[in-house]
């Protein structure tokens, strides 16, 4: 009890440290950088062949960056809606995961939760799990959410606008400005052996997998890493719990006698 009321008073403390603005700065930093981004979606997507309302309903119902690039991308290249579909799907699956985390840290009313979930995207949950406290994680989580759905929903409009304009987007590499920002973000977040491990065999198989997999599919693929990566995992542990890693007991005990 004496250690939760610590942690608490703890975390009160940073967020007094950390002013209000200095948390709006940073999120609008984040939404305005990666919501400029949707321009390129939205040229993408009328360029694989969506119209102009299919491509806004994309960004204002799916509203995840990687899984809607992910769709176009595969269709764009001949794929199967329904594989464009399952993949772009699967992509999207990661926000539930950051949904568990973020609810418990931002405890918000019920009746909110709803209208929350559909901002519990890569940018969003990075901001708010940098902030040092409730408060600011709150404001972080609502800042970017608000700011990047706005403009990415704009420039989205935009991007479709002008896409005859601009023609042809592999020209202009603005295919690759959706999934150059995914990898930004994921990056820095990548941080214990089994995670990079997770990420390297993801990229070999999407990758080796393009030449000889119809459109989407490599993506789908590309999920088995997870499992692959922790099985692999799984299996070395009992090696080490054998005798390869010291016990714990026994070194609390050498560095007691050291003592």
């Amino acid at each position: 009890m004496a250690q939760r009321q610590t942690a608490l008073a703890d975390r009160t403390a940073e967020d007094v440290g950390k002013p209000d603005r200095a948390v709006v700065r940073d999120a609008l930093g984040v939404g305005v950088a990666v919501g400029l981004s949707g321009f390129a979606f939205g040229v993408t997507s009328a360029g694989s062949g969506l119209g102009l309302l299919q491509t806004c309903a994309l960004s204002l119902l799916v509203f995840t960056g990687a899984s809607q690039f992910a769709l176009v991308g595969a269709l764009a290249a001949g794929g199967n809606p329904f594989t464009a579909a399952a993949g772009a799907f699967f992509l999207g699956v990661r926000n539930a995961f950051y949904g568990l985390r973020l609810s418990q840290l931002l405890a918000l009313p019920r009746a909110v939760r709803p209208l929350a979930a559909q901002w519990v995207i890569d940018e969003t949950t990075a901001v708010t799990l940098a902030q040092p406290g409730r408060r600011a994680a709150r404001i972080g989580f609502t800042v970017t959410g608000l700011s990047l759905y706005l403009l990415w929903n704009l420039t989205t409009l935009l991007g479709a606008l002008g896409a005859k304009a601009i023609g042809d987007t592999d020209a202009w590499g603005l295919d690759a400005a959706g999934p150059a920002v995914f990898l930004a973000l994921l990056a820095p977040m990548l941080k214990t052996p089994t995670e990079r491990v997770v990420a390297g065999l993801a990229v070999l198989l999407g990758l080796g997998l393009l030449p000889v997999l119809p459109a989407g599919v490599p993506v789908l693929v590309a999920a088995l890493a997870a499992p692959i990566a922790l099985f692999a995992e799984g299996r070395l542990r009992p090696g080490r719990a054998d005798g390869d890693a010291p016990d714990s007991a026994a070194v609390e005990s050498a560095s007691e006698e050291d003592r």
